[in-house]
């Protein structure tokens, strides 16, 4: 069962993927900001995790900035809200982001892009 490790500050989206994502047989753990999340992938990696740019305490571009030299091999799928500067995206990239999709979801591009980062 792949784990999923949902980075994101509004309750609403975190179980709505949730939900989503173990209806299609994903383990799922949540965290509710940059800091919070990059503390549970140190205590426990998951297969994949997806993140939200904008978040209080550590949004998800300084998150992914501390997670990636330290864990080469991480998989993360970088989500930025209507409205964002493009340039998040891009920075999210160059980071080390494995996919970036963009809000409001279409929750086929990202189940689309979760089964090919994790090898479905």
């Amino acid at each position: 069962m792949p784990s999923i490790l949902i980075i994101d500050d509004d309750d609403a989206v975190r179980g709505l993927l949730r939900a989503v994502l173990e209806a299609e047989g994903c383990e799922v753990t949540e965290a509710a900001n940059g800091r919070q999340g990059l503390n549970q992938y140190r205590l426990k990696p998951t297969d994949l995790g997806i993140t939200d740019v904008h978040m209080p305490e550590m949004n998800g571009l300084v998150m992914l900035r501390e997670l990636m030299p330290e864990c080469l091999d991480a998989k993360v799928i970088v989500l930025s809200g209507a409205g964002e500067k493009e340039n998040a995206l891009d920075v999210a990239t160059r980071l080390g982001a494995r996919q970036t999709v963009p809000k409001p979801l279409h929750m086929a591009e990202l189940l689309h892009a979760v089964r090919y980062e994790l090898g479905q």
